[in-house]
């Protein structure tokens, strides 16, 4: 026992160790790219006025700001301030036009928006006026990480500009990654289970615990096995010298099997009481207890995983029957699992806890549990195009701890971070590359 907590002991600190390290490699790996971030933020982030968001929190942008704080664009004597308004509604492109500082009246100009995201996916947005700004005819969906490009026309003039506005991006060689233990997997189809948690006991099977007795009084004279001795059917376990005829015969072990229990000495003198108590440790079940509440969702049949309450030991199995009564202590009903143990882990006594799947639900797309991480509001994975991480927002459905149904933000097929995910955001936030709504 000492040994196996002296290897778990090791193998939390490998593993804390592990988690440092790749912190590390995320401050190194800042290090060395901090300067095309720099460069970068000289022209990235998108503009906005009052009612709208800050990509970087404003005090790193560079690019000149509008009256309303939003990015300023100009050529000669015409202007257009950008920004994303999302106030009480989807977030949309809202723009005002000047001319020699002066705002003029939006229905004068046409302005389209372009943007282009890192997968190469594109989005026009023609601009309508809206009082005294020109907004966007459709939304501008998160994560707000494009490219922009800008067409506008005015007094029979045209202009162009373009900028890149990049959030909840950041770029990391596969080599790195793979240093960091960092894992992609395509998004699609998965099986959702739902299960039921409950708590039991192991014991041993019907049929593989036997109570052994002396067959006639007398006085036990040899006794051949020891509690924790394998035996085998047939095998002698003790001698007993009968009273009346006071002749000597044998107690047999009737199976193959362990001594759980003995319960006689030589020289003792015998007649009903219990001589040896032999169990099959390979032969077991488990006894669950099923509030009545749940009673109709679990039913003879159903996968169960059984786990150790050390979380070391791990078996799936079914649901086999049920105790056809409640348990008067606890009002329970019992429902057995068989729980095969060819190796000899489990050991009758033992606490442990059953996940039971009580639902099967195929999805057409989910993503990793573990995958998912908190970013800003939303709830986000990180996808995966060449060399560079971006942010999605994930509109969830349904969830286990292993997969977790995806209704909208990220396409089928998109490759996405599927192990150490957290390093990923790390990496992002240490850049400044969010902002608050």
């Amino acid at each position: 026992m000492f040994s196996m907590m002296m290897s778990r002991s090791t193998f939390g600190r490998i593993n804390a160790l592990r988690v440092a390290l790749c912190l590390l490699l995320i401050a190194l790996l800042g290090a060395c790219h901090a300067p095309d971030h720099a460069a970068a933020d000289a022209d990235h982030g998108h503009a906005h006025g009052p009612a709208a968001h800050d990509d970087h929190g404003g005090a790193d942008e560079h690019h000149p700001e509008g009256p309303n704080g939003g990015r300023l664009l100009s050529e000669g004597d015409f202007a257009l301030e950008m920004g994303i308004d999302e106030a009480g509604r989807p977030p949309r492109w809202q723009l005002r036009a000047y001319w020699q500082g002066q705002l003029i009246d939006p229905a004068t100009a046409q302005v389209t928006v372009r943007t282009i995201r890192i997968d190469g996916e594109t989005h026009e947005f023609p601009l309508m006026a809206e009082g005294e700004t020109l907004v966007g005819t459709g939304v501008v969906i998160e994560p707000h990480s494009f490219d922009v490009e800008i067409n506008a026309q005015y007094q029979g003039r045209r202009y162009h500009w373009q900028y890149d506005s990049y959030e909840g991006r950041t770029a990391i060689s596969n080599s790195m990654a793979s240093t960091m233990g960092i894992a992609v997997a395509p998004v699609g189809a998965a099986t959702i289970e739902q299960t039921l948690d409950v708590f039991g006991r192991v014991d041993f099977a019907p049929g593989a615990l036997v109570t052994l007795r002396a067959q006639f009084p007398g006085r036990v004279t040899q006794v051949m096995k020891n509690e924790g001795e394998r035996v085998q059917r047939n095998e002698v376990l003790a001698v007993i010298e009968a009273n009346e005829s006071l002749r000597s015969y044998e107690v047999r072990a009737t199976m193959d099997g362990m001594i759980i229990q003995r319960g006689t000495n030589v020289g003792d003198v015998v007649d009903d009481a219990a001589l040896f108590m032999i169990g099959d440790p390979t032969q077991l079940r488990v006894s669950f207890h099923v509030y009545p509440g749940d009673f109709s969702r679990i039913r003879p049949g159903h996968e169960v995983q059984i786990t150790s309450v050390d979380g070391e030991l791990h078996e799936h199995t079914n649901i086999v029957a049920y105790l056809p009564t409640t348990e008067a202590a606890t009002q329970t009903i019992i429902a057995y699992a068989n729980l095969p143990n060819d190796n000899e882990l489990w050991i009758p006594g033992m606490i442990v806890s059953g996940s039971v799947v009580v639902a099967e639900n195929q999805v057409p797309l989910a993503v990793k549990t573990e995958a998912i991480q908190r970013f800003r509001d939303f709830s986000v994975v990180f996808a995966k195009v060449g060399e560079e991480y971006e942010v999605r927002m994930l509109d969830l459905g349904r969830q286990n701890n292993q997969w977790t149904e995806v209704l909208g933000g990220i396409k089928p097929g998109q490759e996405y971070v599927t192990e150490n995910s957290f390093l990923i955001k790390a990496d992002i936030e240490k850049d400044g590359a969010s902002h608050d709504h």
